[in-house]
């Protein structure tokens, strides 16, 4: 692969949320956690975690759970009814329709600890950067294997929600999920601001 290809390859990954159908093997869901899991982390303590749910009835209830705390949410918001319903429908058919979906969490167990609340902060947020890079390279991997996929945020929203419906350790605390398959279609890139725009070079 030349510079160019590899410059392509980072460059025409794109969010994709709807998808086809078909079953993907194992041996690639496998290889893209594997990939995901050489992403640099803070003290190489590679705080991500990952929940991998492929069977239709688990999927099927972790949407609606989902869902009652989006409902909650979203009338605090005093949105209208028809379009908290709208946003609902959505939400579970996004899941449902996912040939997989998968939960990025951070565990903060093997984190350093401090005494103080300003380190204590900053730790948890290189946990969760750690995590983050994971989770782009996540992507990156699926993407290398011909799937596509989308970053959704909403568990960081729900992360007791979460934690309950799937019966996981309070330890990992839920950060965001990726819905994975092979896409229906391929959207055109987005606008991206400049690079002019967005960075300050310094003498």
């Amino acid at each position: 692969m030349t510079n160019t290809d590899l410059r392509d390859f980072l460059r025409t990954r794109r969010s994709i949320r709807r998808f086809k159908p078909d079953p993907i093997p194992d041996s690639v869901i496998r290889d893209i956690l594997h990939t995901a899991t050489f992403a640099p982390s803070a003290h190489n303590r590679q705080p991500w975690r990952f929940i991998v749910m492929i069977n239709p009835v688990t999927k099927s209830h972790f949407a609606d759970l989902m869902a009652d705390e989006f409902q909650r949410d979203l009338e605090k918001d005093n949105l209208p009814p028809e379009e908290i319903q709208k946003r609902l429908t959505r939400s579970r058919e996004r899941i449902t329709g996912a040939p997989i979906v998968i939960l990025l969490c951070v565990d903060m167990t093997e984190m350093d600890t401090y005494p103080d609340t300003r380190r204590k902060k900053a730790e948890y947020i290189i946990a969760t950067q750690s995590a983050a890079n994971a989770g782009m390279q996540l992507l990156l991997a699926a993407h290398a294997e011909g799937l596509g996929g989308v970053w959704v945020c909403s568990p960081v929203f729900a992360q007791e929600t979460v934690q309950s419906a799937l019966n996981i350790s309070k330890t990992w605390e839920p950060q965001a999920m990726f819905l994975l398959g092979y896409p229906v279609e391929i959207p055109v890139v987005r606008e991206r601001k400049s690079v002019d725009e967005i960075s300050i070079f310094l003498d």
